[in-house]
């Protein structure tokens, strides 16, 4: 038997609202899967939250340094090592759950530490892979 570490006081989120319009059901699909943070976690107070949004906006900026060649390989790639581990604590806490199934249906599981470190993994590679490929296409990127 598949040990379960979804939380009990988070339950898992409802199926897909089929009346949703396309806007809306592609904001929701880019929240969960570029916001490590679910629902109560802004209810938190005091150094804890600014140091996570904190985190967030050094990360993005590295990532535009990179863009234009102002920081190079080794510290971005160090940078997004890091926002992954810290993605995997947030999402265990926050979203301990990952889709099952197709990719645009939203039948959720609850997730082990592996399930959760794997989704991490594949899910920033693939973002990395896009952010490259299209600073790359803009003539942003010299290789």
């Amino acid at each position: 038997m598949v040990k379960q570490d979804a939380m009990p006081q988070t339950p898992l989120p409802g199926p897909a609202d089929e009346s949703l319009p396309l806007p809306r059901w592609l904001w929701e699909e880019a929240k969960f899967h570029l916001l490590p943070w679910g629902p109560g976690s802004w209810k938190k107070k005091g150094m804890l939250q600014a140091a996570e949004i904190g985190f967030a906006v050094v990360v993005t900026v590295a990532w535009l340094l990179a863009g234009t060649g102002r920081i190079g390989p080794a510290a971005v790639t160090a940078w997004w090592m890091g926002w992954s581990v810290y993605e995997v604590v947030c999402r265990r806490a926050y979203l301990p759950w990952i889709k099952e199934g197709p990719w645009w249906k939203r039948n959720f599981r609850p997730a082990s530490l592996a399930d959760i470190m794997a989704y991490v993994a594949t899910k920033n590679l693939l973002i990395g892979v896009m952010l490259f490929l299209g600073l790359k296409a803009l003539g942003l990127l010299q290789m």
